[in-house]
């Protein structure tokens, strides 16, 4: 499933989000019988909305919360951004009253899935800069830390030299914005199409040298790097000292671990070695539906995570 896809479907069930009055009766049957896997898990992984809508209902204050009762301590909401700032607030709210972390939502101005910050021009800077922005005033809504940035496509008119400066200096008008408010963007190096700019962990790492910010970051997704590079763990740690945020998925077919080829148990204990403290994006689908697909989605967790 396509970042793009994923905020699409946030978009679609963000007016959901105060339709529900409270948990379904199943789950607060399941609720009363205390299980082992409400118990909190060794590393912080987030769900994002619809990952426990046959538990939960609709509502995404809802489900939240189920997942809170589930063990999770985090959540991730891509499309938080275009949200109405009353649904940011209410979501702020509850993290904070259950005490749960904001992983990262997507700072898109509407540029980041065609040709934009490497062409230079500065229309497209001047719209990055606004939505940076906006996006500082979103993220003091939910105590968020970290945000998504997509540098965009590649510019095939100009030599990489040049699109590679003309995107440090994007990404340093943008740390400038963000390292005030103590806000990491995260720039995330993807697999979607051979047509976007950062396609390898190297490449990102390289611009946040360059950039030389706290505000400037790796997001290193699991599974696209599963898919472009392979070599995990080697290229984590290659990279380790710029990297502040992990997302998750198994490849192929970009569901929960176990579904796939990657020994994801294995790359959470040399995480959890190196002493990786942050938020873990579960940046992919149900490999089944209804509640049987949630249930083993979980379960799945608890299998990756009984790595101690």
């Amino acid at each position: 499933m396509k970042r793009s896809e994923f905020i699409k479907n946030s978009l679609l069930t963000a007016g959901a989000i105060t339709a529900g009055t409270g948990i379904t009766s199943a789950f607060a049957a399941d609720k009363a019988t205390p299980l082992a896997a409400d118990r909190t898990f060794n590393m912080d992984y987030a769900p994002h909305q619809g990952m426990f809508e046959s538990h939960a209902g609709k509502s995404f204050l809802d489900q939240i919360q189920f997942m809170y009762d589930k063990g999770f301590r985090s959540i991730e909401d891509n499309g938080y951004l275009n949200r109405p700032v009353e649904e940011q607030e209410k979501i702020g709210k509850l993290l904070a009253k259950l005490g749960m972390r904001m992983g990262v939502f997507v700072v898109d101005g509407g540029d980041n899935w065609k040709t934009s910050l490497t062409t230079g021009k500065k229309e497209f800077k001047d719209k990055f800069v606004e939505t940076c922005k906006k996006s500082v005033e979103a993220a003091k809504r939910c105590n968020a830390r970290w945000l998504t940035v997509v540098p965009g496509f590649y510019e095939r008119n100009l030599p990489y030299g040049n699109q590679f400066a003309n995107v440090i200096d994007a990404m340093r008008a943008g740390a400038e914005i963000f390292e005030p408010h103590g806000l990491i963007m995260v720039l995330e190096t993807l697999s979607d199409t051979p047509e976007l700019f950062l396609q390898k962990t190297n490449e990102t790492y390289a611009v946040c040298k360059a950039v030389q910010s706290p505000s400037c970051k790796i997001l290193y997704d699991i599974y696209h790097m599963q898919r472009t590079e392979g070599d995990l763990i080697k290229t984590i740690d290659r990279c380790w000292d710029e990297i502040a945020y992990v997302q998750i998925g198994d490849n192929p077919g970009r569901k929960e671990p176990g579904t796939g080829e990657i020994n994801y148990k294995n790359l959470f204990k040399h995480l959890h070695k190196k002493g990786y403290k942050g938020v873990m994006g579960m940046e992919h689908g149900n490999s089944k539906p209804g509640k049987e697909g949630e249930l083993a989605l979980i379960s799945a967790y608890r299998e990756a995570d009984s790595f101690l």
